[in-house]
This record gives C-alpha cells, sequence and structure tokens, in this order.
C-alpha cells in the first residue's frame, strides 16, 4: 500500500502537533525518499488549510494527522484547585489562566470537511478512533486512514471500524500516547518493545503497520521493518533539524546535558505523554488531575511564555527515548542515514 506514495524508504516523518511539523519538513522527507505528515492538531481550520496548499503546491504526496475526540473530562473541583497552583507558576510571567475548564474538540468536524473537500493522500487519527461514516468518507476520496493504537485490542477496534493501516505506537514514543483508553490505563500502555509490539499487533490483525516509538537509529529502523511493519515512523530524531518548527527552548534542552531522562506526566496535558523530566513535572505530576484537553489549555499559555523566555523548567519539552540522537541538521540528511542498515 505504501508504493502508491513514492516512497524509495521505508521512513515516515512523524506528524508532531504544536509546531515542530512544518511544511518544509514535509518536503524534506519527500527529497530523502520518505514520506512526510502534517500535523492538524492545535491549529485552526485555516492554518491547515495553508499547510495543506503549501505541500500540494509541491506536487508531492503527503498526508496529516487530526487528533479524534475521546474527551477526558475533569471535574470542575479538580480543575480548580490544579489551576490555583499552576496559576503560581504563571504568576512570575504575568499571566491569568483559565479559572474554569475549556473542552473542545479541535475543530474536527471542520477539518473533516476539509479534508472531504479538498482530499489528502493519508489521513491518521490519534486519541481516538473517528466514527464508520467519517472514516467510509475519507476513503471514498481515495485518502488512506490510518488509526494509532498501543496494543493490539485497539488495533483490533480500529480494524472493525474500518481503517486501512494502524500506526502503532510504543511507549518510548515522544509526545502524547496515542492510548484510546488513558483513565483506564493509567499505569500506561505496558513498556512494550516496539519490535515486540509489532509482532504482537501483527499476529492479531491483518492490517499494514507504521511503527513508531523510539526509533531514533538506522539499527532501530531496521529492526521494525524486520519484525514486519511497512515502515518506520521517527519524530523526536527531526525536533532538532532544520525545517523543524520546534521552539529553540526545546531544541537546545534536547542536547543540553541537565536533561537526564524522559518521563511519561499528564501535569502539562491531562493525557499522559512523554517528555524530558524538568522541574515542573517534579512539582506537579503527584498532583495534577487526569483532563484533556482542559489541562492542555490550562497550562499552555503558561508554556507558550516560557519557551519564548528560555525557561525550559516551565515547557512541555516532548521527546521519545532516542532524543539523544536528535542532530541539527537537515532532515533529508537525518532520513538518509536512518535507512542506511534497510
Amino acid at each position: 500500500m505504501l508504493a502508491q506514495f513514492g516512497m524509495s524508504v521505508p521512513l515516515i516523518a512523524a506528524p508532531m502537533s504544536g509546531g515542530p511539523t512544518t511544511p518544509a519538513m514535509v518536503s524534506a522527507a519527500t527529497r530523502a525518499g520518505a514520506f512526510g505528515m502534517l500535523a492538524a492538531g492545535y491549529k485552526s481550520v485555516e492554518a491547515v488549510e495553508a499547510e495543506i496548499k503549501s505541500v500540494r503546491a509541491e506536487g508531492i504526496p503527503f498526508g496529516i494527522n487530526l487528533f479524534a475526540p475521546n474527551p477526558l473530562p475533569v471535574g470542575p473541583d479538580a480543575y480548580r484547585t490544579y489551576a490555583a497552583t499552576i496559576q503560581k507558576d504563571a504568576d512570575q510571567f504575568g499571566l491569568t489562566l483559565p479559572t474554569e475548564p475549556i473542552e473542545d474538540t479541535d475543530k474536527f468536524d471542520e477539518k473533516i470537511a476539509l479534508l472531504l473537500d479538498d482530499p489528502v493522500p493519508m489521513v491518521s487519527f490519534t486519541f481516538g478512533i473517528p466514527p464508520r461514516d467519517v472514516i467510509a468518507a475519507l476513503q471514498r476520496t481515495k485518502s488512506v486512514v490510518v488509526q494509532t493504537v498501543t496494543n493490539a485490542d485497539e488495533a483490533a477496534l480500529a480494524h472493525a471500524a474500518g481503517v486501512d493501516m494502524l500506526a502503532v505506537q510504543a511507549a518510548a514514543a515522544g509526545g502524547h500516547s496515542g492510548t484510546l483508553s488513558p483513565r483506564k490505563s493509567w499505569e500506561f500502555p505496558a513498556p512494550v518493545p516496539i519490535v515486540d509490539l509489532v509482532r504482537r499487533v501483527a499476529a492479531a490483525v491483518p492490517l499494514p503497520i507504521l511503527a513508531a516509538g523510539g526509533l531514533a537509529t538506522p539499527r532501530a529502523v531496521a529492526e521494525v521493518i524486520g519484525a514486519g511493519a511497512a515502515a518506520a515512523v521517527v519524530g523526536t530524531v527531526l525536533l532538532r533539524a532544520d525545517e523543524s518548527g520546534a521552539s529553540a527552548t526545546h531544541r537546545s534542552a534536547l542536547a543540553d546535558p541537565a536533561f537526564t531522562e524522559t518521563v511519561i506526566t499528564h501535569s502539562f496535558t491531562g493525557r499522559p505523554a512523554r517528555g524530558l523530566r524538568n522541574a515542573f513535572i517534579d512539582a506537579h505530576e503527584s498532583e495534577a488531575p487526569l483532563g484533556y484537553p482542559a489541562i492542555h489549555h490550562l497550562t499552555s499559555p503558561l508554556r507558550k511564555a516560557a519557551a519564548a523566555a528560555g525557561r525550559p523548567e516551565y515547557v512541555h519539552l516532548w521527546a521519545g527515548t532516542g532524543y539523544r540522537h536528535a542532530t541539527a541538521e537537515p532532515a533529508a540528511d537525518i532520513l538518509r542515514r536512518l535507512a542506511a542498515d534497510l
């Protein structure tokens, strides 16, 4: 199925929401013989439309990732208690944070309408599985539909919903976990190595697999392809690339020896995500409630202000376990190197 995208190497530049993925990174992936995906998460419909037009003007195949609604509401009392605590951090930046929960769907319906009107070759979903009629409608436009899953049970649900491919994400992945049940699986998906996870899912569900999570070296990429994945999805290793839109604060932290490990946290967004351990996580992880997107909206102004001010201790420094392999060079060079052992 990947042959239709003109790929000469089985690598996909991951859709990293919040800024890191840019149209330039998608184009760079194509130059390396790989495949790039835009990230629609947190963007306005107008911004998504502009990025699609930018990439389409290059005449290259590409994909886009959307956050599918899978509400994780937070109780008002738990929210207010946490908000009062976070406001103390925000005071030093002169910010006033939302005092009541903000719940939204990231303009999901409007973004789907855009993609039905202006189809792209691949559409992937994270956080939730969209309704069957949405999947079928996208497929009628010839879009290949991909669902992010973190275990074989989720893969079976995605298969039943009618998707074409699976993005199988291991716990080593940077950024948000694509788990469909963040509240139920608060212990977080078992840290199954990506190679083993690919084999488990492949044995359970007859769909092509895109493997993601901690893939930052040529050997790691070769191993997942050897395990049966159709392609390897890489994200963290591209965060310092020339085409990355990650903040300077984020880029610097990835190379800073002061940051020594990644951890899974829900303190920034109310949903489990892996990032560099910092002072914010240490201070707030134990008291943070689950609740997405309300906690995301609560801390977002603080994180943006801290990134702009060069204060990494208050920034969500998303990173997978292979973050030390992220290098400051052209994305195409990074991707070519990752394909060296194939």
